[in-house]
């Protein structure tokens, strides 16, 4: 099971549920989340365009378990999609010596017998059925189990890697508050000028930063 007493579960990611509104889709999953001693923590918007404002994208703890947090919205100038911040106290940080990830082993031995495995498998499972959902689950099922055998997950350490960005200037630096204010600017603006504008603005600036990345891989 993935509840337990001594478990601390977080969920977050896009939902399609907007919190800022009381619907039965909500009610519903508030009562499946809170079976596990799971409540949501977002009650502001996060997707702000024009007159349009809601709010589905949220995380999800247990407020008993995680009882000293603040969570706050960042405006990421990418989207009129924004993200959120949420910051634990009081939580014990891992050894990182013994901190550790799964990863999938892919190099060109691996794929060529992802390839090969397909190309043998009859399928059989598949076409014998008529009903659409059967079928589905029988592909996904055979699917996935060519793509695991093929692929399978490594242990992967964790080790901290150095971190170069000399290439970050102070100009960039100037360039990406700029990019900042215009996204809010054009955000809750139907201007079509000033949307083209700002378009033309982050194609510029991503071609200054490619430039001075290449220079300093060039030194």
């Amino acid at each position: 099971m993935i509840y337990s007493n001594n478990t601390k579960i977080i969920i977050c990611g896009d939902i399609n549920i907007n919190y800022l509104t009381d619907f039965k889709h909500k009610q519903l999953l508030d009562s499946l989340l809170t079976s596990y001693g799971l409540c949501s923590t977002v009650q502001f918007p996060t997707r702000i365009q024009n007159n349009s404002h809601s709010a589905i994208d949220n995380i999800f703890i247990n407020t008993f378990k995680f009882n000293n947090f603040s969570l706050y919205p960042i405006i990421n100038g990418l989207s009129d999609y924004n993200t959120q911040c949420i910051i634990f106290r009081n939580i014990s940080e891992l050894n990182r010596n013994t901190y550790f990830y799964f990863n999938l082993k892919t190099d060109k031995f691996s794929i060529i017998d992802f390839n090969t495995k397909l190309s043998y498998e009859s399928w059989e499972n598949i076409f014998a059925e008529n009903n659409v959902n059967t079928i589905f689950n029988n592909f996904l099922n055979t699917y996935l189990r060519i793509f695991y055998s093929s692929f399978p997950l490594k242990k992967v350490h964790y080790t901290r890697k150095s971190c170069n960005k000399a290439w970050l200037t102070p100009g960039i630096k100037i360039s990406c508050l700029n990019k900042w204010k215009l996204f809010l600017i054009q955000r809750n603006s139907s201007d079509p000028n000033l949307t083209n504008y700002y378009k033309r603005y982050c194609r510029t600036r991503k071609s200054v930063i490619k430039l001075a990345k290449d220079t300093i891989t060039a030194f």
